[in-house]
């Protein structure tokens, strides 16, 4: 009862329930060719972030931390034709190789990559009066994950969807005294979503190929 049992259920509900695509499969594959980290969702967890944005009616979303571009392609999927999704991510390489994957999914249209610190880009997009977004997805460095949050909560709107992602930490998120960054920074984002007046949040955890973790869903009221 163990990891491996859950990445064989996620086999099954993948094989049953999330069809092969050339083009997310694809993604994956010329990520782990440039040596990208293998930390993208699973595509069942795609898929929900897929689901949720269609549900939602998203028209405008947000991405902090595009990797290699694979939750992107699932979220831009999502949107209608005249919608738009912006992706924000720091490191060159990763650029490089989702714009890559984006084009070949024939999403260029609608996805912009913005290169550079989120913290910087997040800051030009409120000052630059960026219209307002309908779901913001993050899932970038989880040491700032309560600046993320914060700033993404500025360009939104009520009735707008967060989803945060890796809130759980296999678990380690309830150590107070933990010495990793990572669980520290998911600690003070927990807290700032539970004082934050303008939502209403709740998490889940998760178990998976991806193994055990966890996302937060946020309202804004």
């Amino acid at each position: 009862m163990g990891r491996e049992l859950w990445s064989a259920v996620d086999g099954y509900i993948c094989d049953l329930l999330v069809a092969p695509d050339q083009a997310l499969d694809a993604a994956l594959e010329r990520s782990d060719t440039a040596g990208l980290p293998q930390i993208n969702v699973a595509p069942n967890q795609g898929k929900l972030l897929h689901l949720i944005a269609r549900i939602h009616g998203a028209r405008r979303i947000l991405e902090i931390g595009t990797l290699g571009g694979y939750s992107t392609i699932w979220l831009a999927r999502a949107l209608p034709p005249d919608g738009q999704l912006i992706t924000l991510e720091v490191e060159p390489k990763h650029a490089e190789v989702a714009q890559s994957n984006i084009e070949r999914a024939g999403l260029a249209g609608v996805v912009t990559i913005r290169l550079g610190r989120a913290a910087d880009t997040l800051a030009e997009l409120k000052a630059q009066g960026s219209d307002p977004f309908d779901l913001v997805f993050i899932d970038a460095d989880k040491t700032s994950g309560a600046d993320y949050f914060s700033s993404a909560l500025d360009l939104t709107r009520s009735g707008s969807v967060i989803i945060v992602d890796n809130v759980v930490r296999a678990g380690a998120v309830i150590d107070a005294t933990s010495d990793d960054p990572a669980v520290q920074g998911t600690r003070r984002l927990n807290d700032v979503m539970a004082a934050e007046q303008r939502v209403s949040v709740t998490e889940v955890q998760t178990v998976g190929i991806k193994g055990y973790d966890g996302f937060a869903l946020a309202l804004v009221l």
